[in-house]
């Protein structure tokens, strides 16, 4: 008796077994790879490099190839997110609400990065060359302004939104406005003397000269791609909610467990990796869900329906 309940017990542990195998097996041969959208904003070939190191280890955790697609746009990003075409984003707030506008089932966001301070929160800054005679945004009438991107929330909407809240009607106060392909690139064109000034993203702590602690600025600083003597920050906004890292509603809940547990405690198990794909320095990753993004969400509505 003894032997034949030993005997079940092992065949039921091997059932147990062979059915967890199978399972597992079952969402990797339907998910036979992880898609990453990169945004636009920066040269391709550096947001490949920032970003190997994610991809290396969510390959490793998840047991199936994972794939890096560098967008020349936002949009490029967005539509692949509401397509299916791409599992895993870190996307900007107005972004995000691009995406959840068209459809609220496509993605959900899991983690903001946490700043220096730990605020969940970055600023928009207008910029201009040092060697102009431009030191406010009083100064700014009637010159040109680069915008970093449409779907961007701090190169557009944000900054955009707050200007005509106080009175100021960006079509008709600057000389002209246009899109600088992102915001690496609309840093370039200031600098290069194709606009007067521009909008980009930074966390607004930290030493200036050093691009601040986290965003746009640090991020060429760090590439050798910005002396912070070059550039005069002459605007900047109101707080603005830190955009977040989305991973698509349809995936496994396996899936999502495995990538949620790594960001949770990468700034821990990899803090070098971590200020490499969140643009600097911070206090990690902090879970977030829709109604972080509410009001970004009401702002993009706005604009949308205001452009019609």
């Amino acid at each position: 008796m003894l032997k034949r309940l030993v005997s079940g017990t092992a065949a039921l542990a091997i059932a147990v077994s062979a059915f967890a195998a199978t399972a597992q097996a079952d969402w990797r041969d339907d998910l036979p790879v992880f898609r990453i959208g990169l945004l636009g904003g920066e040269n391709e070939s550096d947001r490949l490099r920032n970003n190997e190191c994610w991809r290396e280890t969510l390959e490793e955790a998840l047991g199936i190839p994972v794939e890096m697609y560098p967008a020349p746009d936002y949009a490029g990003v967005i539509q692949g997110l509401v397509a299916g075409q791409l599992e895993y984003g870190a996307l900007g707030a107005s972004a995000y609400a691009a995406i959840y506008l068209q459809d609220p089932e496509a993605v959900e966001p899991v983690f903001v990065s946490a700043e220096a301070d730990g605020s969940l929160g970055y600023i928009a800054a207008m910029y201009t060359r040092a060697d102009t005679d431009i030191h406010s945004l009083e100064d700014m009438e009637g010159h040109s302004l680069a915008w970093a991107d449409p779907n961007s929330t701090s190169g557009y909407l944000v900054p955009r939104a707050q200007l005509q809240a106080a009175g100021i009607d960006p079509d008709t106060y600057f000389s002209r406005t246009g899109f600088g392909g992102g915001h690496e690139q609309a840093v370039i064109a200031v600098l290069e003397g194709q606009y007067d000034a521009g909008v980009t993203w930074t966390s607004g702590q930290g030493e200036p000269s050093e691009g601040y602690s986290r965003g746009n600025l640090r991020r060429m600083v760090d590439n050798g791609l910005l002396d912070m003597n070059d550039i005069r920050v002459i605007w900047e906004s109101e707080l603005i909610p830190n955009g977040p890292v989305v991973i698509a509603k349809s995936l496994p809940q396996e899936v999502k467990d495995i990538v949620t547990g790594l960001l949770a405690n990468q700034l821990e198990n990899d803090p070098e990796c971590y200020r490499s794909i969140s643009f600097g320095e911070g206090q990690g990753w902090v879970a977030v869900d829709h109604d972080f993004f509410a009001g970004i969400v009401a702002m993009r509505e706005a604009e949308v329906a205001g452009s019609r």
